[in-house]
């Protein structure tokens, strides 16, 4: 009877033995798929960097063909470009252009000299140029400073006013052009006008 319970209990522990592997295989086992892991994980964090910069890339690129096709939109293109003369500064005076067979247009930019990040009050007078719609674009000459452009309102028959406020430049002094626009009967009308601000 003893011979058959050792025989007995001899085959239980190896059945136990196949269902219960030693723990030290799993330990083995761990510790072979552990570089493994770690190389896949390196990998990743490598790429990690560059797919940030592929994304940034696209997304730039993407802004610039939208501009470039919905630019027309934001400036439209002039029928009539009037340049006012050289040496008149918005900074001490009313700046006056004369409209080819039609009359004259003054703008007056206040306070002077034109300060930035400061309320600033435009002022248009039209003799002789009938206007549908007057707006003045604030557009930096060597830098994009965005989208800056007001709609002057009626203030009393040939004469347009409005409020605009100049974004400050981190590069501190900085070109303007402020081109005034001006839709008379189905024409669009253009008059840039240069200055420079903060003068100080």
């Amino acid at each position: 009877m003893t011979g058959w319970r050792t025989h007995d209990d001899n085959r239980h522990r190896r059945a136990a033995a196949s269902q219960y592997p030693a723990p030290r295989q799993f330990v083995a086992a761990a510790t072979a798929n552990e570089p493994r892991s770690i190389i896949l994980a390196g990998v990743t964090d490598s790429r990690r960097p560059l797919l940030v910069d592929l994304t940034i890339v696209l997304v730039l690129a993407a802004i610039a063909v939208v501009g470039y096709r919905l630019s027309p939109l934001l400036l439209p293109k002039a029928d009539l470009t009037v340049t006012p003369a050289p040496d008149c500064d918005l900074h001490r005076q009313t700046c006056r252009v004369d409209v080819p067979g039609e009359g004259t247009i003054e703008l007056t930019i206040t306070p002077h000299p034109i300060p930035v990040v400061r309320p600033l009050v435009v002022e248009a007078a039209l003799s002789g140029v009938p206007a549908d719609q007057v707006q003045i674009d604030f557009a930096g000459a060597t830098m994009d400073m965005g989208y800056n452009r007001i709609t002057l309102a009626p203030a009393q028959p040939g004469r347009y006013t409005g409020r605009a406020t100049l974004p400050v430049c981190v590069t501190g002094r900085m070109a303007w052009l402020a081109t005034l626009m001006i839709e008379s009967r189905g024409r669009h009308i253009a008059v840039p006008f240069h200055f420079e601000a903060p003068l100080t």
